[in-house]
């Protein structure tokens, strides 16, 4: 759990803060008004968060990959648009009209 604290009390305290984050392991959240604002975190715990943002965004990109190689390589059967009524087609950028 993270330890919160309002923005005008961080202000003042602000190498306290950094001390518990670093040496402590605190997570610390900055909030105003009661909401949540930032939070201070150790450089570790950045590290695995960016870690895990590229490995989101990878799984992202093979998903679309593989739909994509799904697209080209099974055309359409004859008659599917009509009977789905789909009104439009993805071209892959530089195919002809």
């Amino acid at each position: 759990m993270a330890y919160e604290i309002p923005v005008t009390q961080a202000r003042a305290e602000l190498a306290e803060l950094i001390n518990r984050v670093v040496y402590g392991g605190e997570r610390v959240v900055v909030t105003r008004h009661g909401k949540p604002l930032v939070a201070l975190v150790s450089a570790a715990d950045l590290e695995r968060l960016d870690g895990l943002d590229a490995a989101a965004q990878a799984d992202d990109e093979s998903v679309v990959t593989s739909v994509s190689t799904l697209r080209s390589s099974a055309p359409s059967a004859p008659g599917e648009r009509g009977r789905f009524g789909i009104a439009a087609e993805h071209r892959p950028p530089g195919a002809g009209t």
